[in-house]
């Protein structure tokens, strides 16, 4: 009887799953409209593929055809019962064209959702707006990152009334953002970021939006303006927000504080508002809390204690705004924290050493504020630990063995600070660089600069790749014979106590940008192989032991294959150095520390040592050189009349040697030129006029016992020198302007010290200095030009 009355359950659970599946609608059989797959292949013959910019694109166009159901193809989604197509995602798909040149794919009325974000569509948005009228039930438009340029209709706003999701960033859009927006009211998400183009916000039409779209939780306005904005105006923000992102809007006043405070909350960006200020609040922050940045404001005050209650923080950048105290031991907490940025806070006190307890943590960056203390000696929580930043600190004591430890570690900044040794073990120091560090694999910058370690370095840095900055500190013995990585891009060891020869293994590193040997007691020739770093920007050989004769070092066959070769002294940088490289220069009689550099200043610097002969004409080739200076040696002969050829020069110095012969009236042509030095010579003759020679006072020919004229009180007597010639100008892009490429220091110290040095020109925010006195120079050569013709219309 038991197996019977299984029996009879088995029976019924089958009958009733038979009559259940018997009630459910069969799968669609229904193929794609033949009108919609025409309309799809039509618009596939009004737009170009092309995979320049991404070799690999997530929809092939080409694959579509009429053998298959268009229903199947990449990219397209149809509904199950109408065989409507519903959906289109085309994003990153390498597309060019006009999204407008045919009105094929809006006859697709069924449309809920289309993507075509990431390719390189274009066409006015204003003049053709009415094409997207025809999706009545469009849901979700995305044409982020194509190049859509003009103003955005109003009617767009107030037609697709259905969307749920809208971006259009990163196009050229520009102008008013209409008010009609505020009548999006199912909005869920809305990106606007244009990223540098002229769009804008006014208050009342931010002020709707804020009322009217109660649904939103995620909004994007990065790098709209914002300036005629209340911030009062964010009190009205829908309490389902979850994403804000207001990042260099303009934005200034004092911020709510219950912004903080929106419930729902994940991620807060308002980084690049620098007239932002306000306070964090000291309690009820949106618990939900993941992703914190604000960057580059002006919040002010402490850091408060209520962060610890931000379990569910992931990411937190506070850098370059006016904070003030201590960082709080709460951080230690915050065990799904992977990045922390406190730099440029003007943060002081002890170094946190509970923040070395996350074990999350990827990146950690406390650089340039005002911490003090010693590192923890025992760490062992930071495995997932990629890049350290605490230079500019007050950091002291020893570099503890764990950091050689870490094997993840791909960037260690430990740079300015007070550390004077090295950690072997809890009580113990050595002066050496530990042989741990011969573990890393994957670092690719490691800087210990500007502090007071000393020892050796050691012999096992081939496989480090990027950058090595170990100046101005106190290592001595030989540099390694062990830099072969190609790899290795930017190796500053100057300012230090080391000796012997230059390694000949750093030949192997042809993609060496910057090499700083300086001020270290190097011994050895110039080396030969330089000619074949290609890639070398920077090289800095000056103030060492460094010897042999002009003729065998700078003319010849090594001068010109070095000339040919050295391209990264001669082209135009393909990109700027991001990491700040700290090189000294001396131009124009002052000595300055340049850093992040990204503009271009090519000098060439060979004073105070002892070189002899004349200077070679070659030197009159480097025509986009800004700074020249062979004081202070035992040059002889005239001067070369290929100097006229520089016509980018703003500062020459050759005084204190043994030039004869007049000044060349070429030199006239350095229009650019701002400091002359030509004192303490043999130079006969009359002193050229005209241009900027008209400017230098007598400091400039003083001890030249034979020249004569203006400014000099010695009159000229029966001395008529030639016209100067036109300058050698290289016209580029329609300018006759000279080419600025990239930054060189060239420079040689003194005694027996032989060396060429490049630097960089600093590019700060705001209004760097470099480019207002590029418009200043522009200005003046225009000026100088009109005012010879007009004294030639005169005469």
């Amino acid at each position: 009887k038991k197996n019977m009355g299984i029996l009879c359950l088995v029976l019924v659970i089958l009958q009733l799953s038979w009559s259940l599946s018997s009630s459910v609608a069969p799968p669609s059989s229904h193929l794609c409209l033949p009108h919609q797959r025409d309309a799809l292949l039509h618009f596939k013959t009004t737009i170009s593929v092309d995979c320049f910019r991404d070799p690999y694109p997530k929809i092939d166009v080409e694959s579509w055809n009429k053998s298959i159901d268009c229903c199947s193809w990449e990219g397209v989604e149809c509904d199950n019962v109408t065989g409507h197509v519903i959906g289109i995602d085309l994003s990153h798909s390498c597309l060019d064209g006009s999204l407008f040149a045919n009105n094929s794919l809006f006859q697709l009325h069924n449309l809920q959702w289309l993507d075509l974000s990431s390719n390189n569509l274009g066409g006015s948005l204003l003049e053709n707006t009415s094409c997207l009228f025809r999706f009545h039930g469009l849901q979700r438009l995305n044409l982020a990152y194509n190049v859509f340029t003009g103003t955005i209709s109003s009617k767009l706003f107030s037609q697709l009334v259905s969307l749920t999701h809208l971006n259009l960033s990163n196009n050229g859009f520009y102008g008013l953002i209409p008010h009609q927006i505020s009548l999006l009211s199912s909005l869920v998400s809305l990106d606007l970021s244009f990223y540098g183009y002229e769009s804008r916000f006014d208050g009342q039409g931010f002020d709707m939006l804020a009322r009217n779209l109660t649904k939103l939780r995620n909004l994007a306005l990065d790098d709209v303006d914002m300036s005629d904005v209340a911030l009062t105006s964010f009190l009205n923000l829908s309490s389902s927000l979850g994403h804000l992102s207001l990042s260099a809007c303009n934005l200034h006043g004092e911020l709510p504080t219950q912004v903080f405070q929106l419930p729902n909350l994940k991620a807060l960006g308002l980084s690049e508002n620098e007239k932002l200020t306000g306070y964090l609040p000291n309690t009820n922050w949106s618990n939900g809390l993941e992703l914190l940045d604000l960057s580059d404001c002006g919040f002010r005050g402490s850091i408060p204690a209520s962060f610890g209650n931000l379990t569910q923080i992931i990411s937190v950048d506070l850098s370059g705004n006016s904070l003030e105290g201590q960082i709080p031991a709460v951080f230690g907490n915050l065990r799904k924290l992977t990045y922390l940025s406190f730099s440029s806070c003007n943060l002081s006190g002890p170094l946190p050493i509970t923040i070395f307890n996350l074990t999350r943590i990827t990146r950690l960056d406390l650089s340039n504020n005002h911490l003090e203390g010693p590192l923890p000696n025992h760490v062992s929580e930071l495995q997932f630990l990629e890049e350290l930043r605490l230079d500019d600190n007050s950091i002291s004591g020893g570099v503890p063995s764990w950091l050689f430890d870490l094997v993840n570690l791909t960037s260690l900044d430990l740079s300015s600070n007070n550390l004077s040794a090295f950690i072997i073990s809890e009580n113990k120091l050595t002066g050496n660089v530990p042989s741990s560090i011969c573990n890393w694999s994957s670092l690719v910058l490691l800087d210990l600069s500007g502090n007071s370690l000393s020892g050796t370095i050691p012999d096992c840095l081939e496989n480090l790749c990027g950058t090595l900055d170990l100046q101005m500190n106190n290592f001595s013995g030989k540099i390694p014979n062990s830099f072969a990585n190609i790899g290795l891009r930017r190796l500053l060891l100057n300012d230090n106590q080391l000796e012997g020869l230059v390694p000949s293994s750093l030949a192997n590193s042809t993609s060496l940008e910057l090499l700083n040997l300086g001020n270290n007691k190097l011994t050895d020739r110039f080396p030969p192989w330089l000619a074949s770093l290609s890639s070398l920007q920077v090289l800095i050989l000056r103030f060492n032991r460094f010897y042999g004769s002009l003729p065998h070092s700078f003319t010849g066959t090594l001068s010109t294959k070095l000339l040919r070769n050295l391209r990264g002294m001669k082209d135009k940088p393909r990109e700027c150095f991001i990491y700040e490289n700290h090189v000294n220069v001396t131009t124009k009689r002052l000595e300055v520390e340049l850093t992040k550099t990204c503009d271009i200043f090519i000098s060439m610097d060979l004073s105070n040592n002892q070189f002899s002969g004349e200077i070679p004409d070659d030197v009159g080739q480097l025509i986009s050189l800004q700074m020249l200076n062979f004081s202070h040696n035992n040059f002889t002969g005239p001067i070369p009349t290929s100097l006229g050829n520089l016509v980018a020069l703003e500062s020459l110095d050759l005084s204190s040697n043994k030039f004869s012969g007049g000044i060349p009236p070429q030199m006239t042509n350095l229009t650019f030129l701002e400091v002359l030095n030509l004192s303490n010579n043999n130079l006969v003759g009359p002193i050229p006029h005209g241009n900027q020679f008209d400017t230098f006072d007598n400091d400039s020919y003083s001890g030249n016992l034979g020249l004569c004229g203006l400014p000099l009180s010695k009159q000229c007597v029966n001395f008529q020198g030639p016209d100067p010639p036109s300058p050698l100008v290289v016209e580029h892009g329609g300018s006759k302007i000279p080419f600025f490429w990239q930054v060189v220091m060239m420079g040689y110290g003194s005694g027996v010290v032989m060396g060429l040095s490049l630097g960089y020109i600093v590019f700060t925010t705001g209004r760097p200095w470099w480019f207002v006195r590029k418009v200043e120079r522009d200005w003046q050569y225009n000026f100088t030009k009109w005012v010879q013709r007009n004294k030639v219309r005169r005469n």
